[in-house]
């Protein structure tokens, strides 16, 4: 059997990452097997859909490397790919059902559905079923009554029978019989219904396996329903767990961005995205954290989906962010820092040499390309504020020694930067010649050369600053202290 697996967005706002999520499942899984992933848009809701809403789903789709082979901007055999494209199909197949004596027309209104259900008993899930009042009428009255005018919607006659799904999350799900009486396939206006036309689409486009969120799971028993009126065999199902937010409730805007639009724009890297999200309801055979696309789709498997629902948290996102951003190349470290970085900031003056071993030291230290202006701020800034810690510090006996030494040797400089070396020479000349060792030699010369009580390693700092701001600032920072 050659896999097909399908993502069926609907292009009314942002591609939410729970179907980032879907659309990489179904994607990774079409990779592993040697299948096809096709991109099919169910745009039926004519009043909320909009081609802008397609075409940035899509976009987005494609920024986490999730590429379809048949879709309605590519095409395809089984086309077309968009279901309000696809309406005399429907129609077609739903007017089959009523020859074949498994639907009918209903011409029960709105108000008077609603006036029936005090009659009615409801549902443990306090829902009312349709009582079936137009189930026996004959074609020929029902094709009379709609040569009069009269609207009517199409219902599937439901068997009264229990239907068992086995799906590979969720295990063996047990459909009662009675769940659900005789429901609309087709609206009066003409439009199908979700369970019907997803139906009809799965089907003909050969679909073999549903990869889809848990909370399609209930309208499975109707769909179950469809593929026997037509005696087509069902695709496998695998309902995969919902996201939820910290407080374990659905995943929504007051937990933060949703969409992967906001994450793309926030400048995340795809790598860590479809990292993360693969994780959210899924487990890595060799329990791994950290992968790319490549790396997991040849070990993708359904029989891997947790249960659970998973905790979308983005502090872990964020720091798998910073993993991936270390394993990047240094071309494409160069070409984000250039993107990153404010193009009338000191970076931009500097040598391919100075942004290589910049960036090759500052990868380790940031979580995102659009932290380097405010990181590198220590390599540029002759300013300093004095705040309680350097006052503080600049207060010791030994911090005055250390700047009158570092000064000295700073402001001899000659070359545009220092080297490693020196700064070594520096240190031990403080600590031999100065006798000052340990805490006080560590922190005062980080006051007296960065104006921070606190950092990252200067050994690896000073190299990437210019003399000439070493210069202004120690020439400062000693001024401050008299």
């Amino acid at each position: 059997m050659t896999v097909r697996v399908r993502f069926a967005p609907s292009p009314t706002g942002y591609l939410h990452v729970g179907g980032g999520r879907t659309a990489l499942y179904n994607y990774l899984f079409a990779k592993a097997k040697g299948g096809t992933y096709i991109l099919r848009v169910e745009d039926t809701d004519e009043a909320r859909s909009t081609r802008e809403f397609e075409d940035l789903q899509i976009a987005d789709l494609k920024w986490l490397g999730v590429h379809h082979t048949e879709g309605p901007d590519v095409g395809g055999p089984y086309g077309p790919y968009r279901q309000s494209e696809r309406k005399q199909i429907y129609l077609d197949h739903a007017h089959k059902l009523i020859e074949m004596n498994k639907a009918y027309h209903c011409f029960c209104t709105e108000e008077e559905l609603e006036a029936r259900k005090k009659d009615l008993p409801p549902d443990e899930n306090g829902s009312y079923h349709y009582d079936g009042k137009c189930r026996g009428l004959s074609k020929d009255e029902s094709n009379k009554r709609l040569a009069a005018g009269e609207k009517a919607v199409i219902r599937l006659k439901a068997p009264a029978k229990t239907y068992v799904l086995k799906d590979h999350v969720r295990g063996e799900v047990n459909f009662p019989e009675g769940m659900v009486g005789d429901f609309v396939i087709i609206r009066s206006g003409g439009l199908p219904v979700f369970n019907f036309c997803n139906v009809i689409d799965d089907w003909l486009m050969k679909i073999t396996h549903v990869i889809r969120a848990e909370e399609h799971l209930s309208n499975t028993v109707r769909q179950l329903m469809v593929y026997e009126a037509f005696g087509a065999t069902p695709p496998e199902y695998a309902h995969i767990s919902l996201l939820i937010g910290k407080d374990r409730q659905k995943l929504s805007k007051r937990h933060g961005a949703t969409s992967v639009n906001q994450y793309r724009e926030e400048t995340y890297l795809p790598a860590a995205m479809t990292n993360y999200l693969c994780q959210l309801g899924w487990s890595h055979p060799e329990e791994k954290d950290i992968f790319t696309m490549d790396e997991v789709a040849p070990l993708f498997s359904i029989d891997r989906f947790n249960k659970s629902p998973a905790i979308f948290d983005v502090e872990k996102l964020n720091f798998m962010n910073g993993q991936h951003l270390k394993k990047l190349p240094i071309e494409t470290l160069l070409k984000q820092a250039d993107q990153a970085v404010p193009k009338d900031h000191p970076y931009h003056k500097q040598s391919p040499e100075w942004k290589m071993e910049c960036l090759n030291f500052y990868k380790d230290h940031i979580l995102f390309f659009k932290e380097l202006p405010e990181s590198m701020k220590v390599l540029f800034d002759d300013s300093f504020e004095m705040t309680p810690e350097l006052t503080d510090i600049f207060s010791w006996e030994t911090t005055p020694k250390i700047a009158e030494y570092l000064v000295g040797v700073v402001n001899n400089l000659t070359t545009p930067f220092i080297t490693a070396a020196q700064f070594d020479d520096w240190s031990n000349h403080i600590k031999n010649e100065l006798k000052i060792k340990g805490k006080p030699l560590f922190m005062g010369m980080r006051a007296v050369l960065t104006a921070q009580g606190h950092g990252k390693e200067l050994k690896f700092i000073l190299p990437l600053t210019p003399s000439e701001i070493l210069k202004k600032r120690v020439n400062k920072i000693a001024g401050a202290m008299k």
